[in-house]
């Protein structure tokens, strides 16, 4: 069995590290590249470094940004927002980044999936969803709907199918991002995160909502995950990485120590 992933979340506004809370009041929380070594340090698995607001405002990634953490961490460090061509993904694959995420850009170009798949690996190409619970109806029948540019523009996708076209396309993993958790540290959507596990067949990533150790287990076991994103429980120092991984071990999760 493999062993189970955390990850430190690092959203990313005007150079600065974010958080925010369903998507809104956002607010700028410290040095993102100092945070990138403390979780590094703290045992984190792997990095991923969000551009929360290039897609909106249609601008590249903050490239020096995700070289001055890129040069703080020696584990796997993944990064996206505004990435729109293939060349804008070789572009932070030089700065340092191991692993590509497409969201907002994917839904508008589906074909940048298959690009960067073929170009870096599969490996390297992860398919990122904020997604909002709207019901079920004929139009979105999992009841739960792909949003992108930051949560601001629904796009009528179901995310489970949605998902599934990304698998196909060569997308190698997903960020499952619920909109409804993110940032309440609630705990994950743990329904969401089972459909979409048991509707692909490429590791998934749980992402929003985890605010005690006991809810990074419960997504990484009833929920079905290979790896939880933890960003709010860090950043605040509720709970610190080794923490929560010595947490989940002593709960039989296998985890790296």
């Amino acid at each position: 069995m493999l062993s189970k992933r955390l990850i430190a979340c690092l959203d990313i506004r005007n150079g600065n590290l974010a958080k925010s809370v369903k998507f809104v009041n956002t607010k700028e929380i410290g040095d993102p590249a100092e945070a990138a070594a403390r979780y590094y340090a703290d045992g984190a698995d792997e990095l991923v470094f969000y551009d929360i607001n290039a897609s909106f405002e249609n601008r590249g990634i903050l490239i020096e940004t995700v070289n001055a953490v890129a040069n703080r961490v020696f584990i796997p460090f993944s990064v996206g927002g505004g990435l729109k061509t293939l060349e804008d993904c070789a572009g932070v694959i030089m700065a340092g980044a191991e692993k590509i995420h497409l969201n907002s850009n994917a839904v508008k170009n589906p074909s940048l999936i298959s690009e960067v798949s073929n170009r870096f690996g599969s490996q390297c190409m992860i398919l990122s969803a904020d997604i909002l619970e709207v019901g079920r109806s004929s139009e979105i029948p999992s009841g739960y709907e792909v949003v992108i540019n930051g949560g601001r523009t629904r796009t009528g996708l179901d995310a489970v199918e949605w998902i599934k076209r990304g698998e196909d396309l060569g997308a190698g993993e997903v960020v499952v991002n619920s909109i409804d958790a993110d940032g309440t540290k609630d705990g994950y959507n743990i329904e969401l995160t089972r459909l979409i596990a048991d509707a692909v067949r490429i590791p998934v990533v749980a992402s929003g909502g985890a605010g005690t150790p006991e809810h990074v287990r419960e997504a990484l076991t009833d929920g079905g995950a290979d790896a939880a994103l933890v960003s709010s429980i860090i950043h605040y120092k509720n709970y610190a990485i080794n923490e929560i991984k010595t947490y989940l071990a002593n709960s039989g999760v296998k985890v790296r120590i």
